[in-house]
């Protein structure tokens, strides 16, 4: 009591022993024990009558690096270990998640449900007030200090474990479903790509194939259509000069019938007497081509018969048996054979090669993620030993000292009000 109070209480004349004071007080213990007794069982009442609620938690760490090491060495999708518990804490932080496992798992909850509330107002109570999800250091995401804690606070008659545990596997396994969607994703995406790519190779092999075969066609075409053109040519050239000798036969055998050469001479020995009955030879040594002529008309119309009964001339022509030949070569084309049997065109396309071994990779990547460890469970949910809410044993120690310090003030007061009538007396 301040001594303001006091002396407006007791007069200034008069000054309370403290001994005496404490020893009127302790006169009215019954009061005090009365009092207290009585606010610790409203506190014990109370204790006892609300519904007891208990806490859980489950702790998440990042997984070990060889548990993704499979994934990651797939080189389609790279997942960190600490970004792996980033992706679990946004899926357990989620209230679509919180809300599909609610829906999913509605007996768990059952407990959450009021009277004149929907299931959307239960979830809403349920999220907000009874999961929290704790991080650690957003700066120490890599580092062994890293974790996940989520707790869940849930009144009697309710197990929490079982939806703690379950919301824990459930947000996991969604994240596994999630990763195994992208992964689907990224590799129908690239086989895609390497499918055009390998489509617009066979495109242009088939392309060139076609463009080849012409080519060499056209090219066959050409030549053997100037193969014919030179052959004819040829022919007709030969043909010419084959009249040509024979007119120049006529002409020499005519002369020779007029000098009368019936056997090959020489210009000089065409004015000897044909009737001598000897023979003479001579050797003529000059520059001067001799005339026709004088091969003589037996020899002259020799030649001429032959020429007119020879039906074709090409074999004095050593240019027309090689055409002849360049034809015949010409009737095949062995390249144009081959290309137009191919039976696989697929092995003779080219830089392709790295597109298959990466197609034949990403179709061996294992898609199926239900065994991928995404976090390491620290800690899982557990029976808790005691109760959180109410506190009973603090609640009934609480109720004691109230009661005792509400006796004390009543029994105080007893006593300041005796003593202030006595001093009026």
């Amino acid at each position: 009591m301040s001594s303001s109070l006091r002396s407006v209480l007791i007069p200034q004349h008069k000054k309370i022993d403290s001994l005496a004071l404490i020893t009127n007080i302790w006169r009215q213990k019954t009061i005090i024990f009365s009092a207290s007794a009585l606010i610790a069982s409203i506190f014990a009442a109370y204790a006892f009558s609300v519904t007891p609620e208990y806490k859980v938690s489950s702790v998440l760490r990042p997984a070990a690096i060889n548990e993704l090491d499979a994934l990651n060495r797939s080189e389609v999708y790279v997942l960190p270990p600490g970004e792996a518990l980033v992706r679990v804490g946004m899926a357990l932080e989620s209230y679509e998640i919180r809300m599909e496992f609610f829906r999913s798992h509605q007996k768990l909850f059952e407990g959450f449900v009021r009277p004149g509330r929907n299931l959307q107002q239960a979830f809403e109570e349920f999220n907000k007030k009874s999961i929290s999800l704790m991080l650690s250091d957003k700066d120490k995401v890599d580092s062994l200090s890293s974790y996940l804690k989520l707790e869940l606070n849930y009144p009697k008659g309710i197990d929490g474990v079982s939806i703690l545990n379950g919301f824990v596997d459930y947000a996991i396994e969604n994240e596994r479903d999630h990763i195994s969607a992208d992964l689907t994703v990224i590799i129908n995406n690239r086989l895609k790509e390497i499918d055009g790519r390998l489509a617009a190779a066979r495109s242009s092999y088939d392309t060139w194939k076609e463009a080849r075969i012409a080519s060499l066609s056209e090219s066959d075409r050409i030549r053997r259509a100037q193969l014919q053109d030179e052959l004819q040519g040829l022919r007709t050239q030969l043909h010419s000069l084959n009249s040509n000798r024979i007119a120049e036969l006529n002409e020499a055998i005519t002369i020779a019938k007029k000098l009368n050469i019936m056997m090959p001479a020489s210009p000089t020995s065409v004015g000897d007497d044909a009737h001598s009955g000897s023979v003479s030879m001579r050797t003529e040594i000059n520059n001067q081509q001799i005339p026709l002529y004088f091969m003589g008309v037996n020899a002259l119309e020799a030649e001429r018969t032959v020429l007119l009964q020879r039906k074709s001339n090409d074999f004095t022509e050593r240019r027309i048996s090689q055409i002849a030949k360049e034809l015949k070569l010409l009737e095949s084309n062995r390249e144009i054979e081959v290309l137009k049997s191919r039976v696989n065109d697929e092995l003779f396309l080219t830089d392709v090669q790295p597109l298959r071994a990466e197609k034949a990779r990403l179709l061996s990547v294992n898609k199926d993620m239900s065994n991928l460890r995404l976090v390491a469970i620290d800690k899982e949910a557990l029976e808790p030993t005691s109760q959180v809410s109410p506190n009973r044993p603090l609640l009934i120690i609480g109720g004691l000292l109230l009661g005792l310090v509400i006796g004390c003030a009543i029994a105080f007061f007893r006593v300041i009000k005796h003593t202030l009538r006595e001093s009026k007396l």
